[in-house]
């Protein structure tokens, strides 16, 4: 509908009660993983907590939505998906915090080797040993010196905030806001 999700979020903000849930991958326990077993104690109690378990598959499956969302504007723009190198800002399961326990980030990066893409995980607050030992992938805390096909801003880390991405891209380059917190035109363009 070419409506932006933060102007939606804001009008519905003038509602006394409303609460802005805002775009971006659902991880950590609390809300990744404990609907499971809840989900689990109402089936044992005869009960099939659809919403739940809806809402749970959803969420599951972002990750892959936004890798296919990525590899569709990369070909859009004429980049070659497989050999891409691709920078993903963010591994951690939300913003300012180390923790990358039950991220969702690591099932876009799945997914988008998957494509035979080349992802850069720079992400500040992890350690990157950590990253290594949990998921067997590799972290940088500094920025890199080099340019990419594409940049998924997958976590909204304040740092994240000042950094020039256009110094991170290559000439047709995208770059995916999952967060929605650059400032982009309803098109998505920077």
């Amino acid at each position: 509908m070419n409506i932006n999700t933060y102007d939606v979020l804001e009008a519905a903000g003038t509602k006394w009660n409303f609460l802005p849930f805002k775009p971006g991958l659902v991880g950590g326990h609390c809300i990744g993983v404990d609907p499971y077993y809840l989900a689990q104690k109402a089936q044992e109690l005869g009960y099939h907590p659809e919403i739940i378990l809806a809402g749970r598959r959803l969420n599951d499956s972002m990750g892959a939505y936004v890798a296919s969302e990525v590899v569709k504007l990369m070909l859009q723009n004429d980049i070659k998906v497989n050999g891409a190198h691709v920078l993903v800002l963010g591994i951690t399961f939300k913003e300012n915090c180390p923790d990358v326990r039950n991220t969702k980030v690591v099932d876009v990066i799945r997914d988008l080797k998957e494509y035979g893409v080349e992802v850069t995980i720079f992400d500040p607050w992890v350690h990157p040993e950590e990253v290594k030992q949990e998921y067997g992938l590799e972290a940088i805390t500094t920025a890199p010196d080099v340019t990419f096909d594409a940049i998924v801003h997958a976590v909204a880390h304040t740092a994240f905030s000042t950094l020039d991405l256009t110094t991170f891209k290559k000439e047709n380059a995208i770059i995916y806001d999952v967060k929605g917190v650059l400032k982009t035109d309803v098109n998505g363009k920077l």
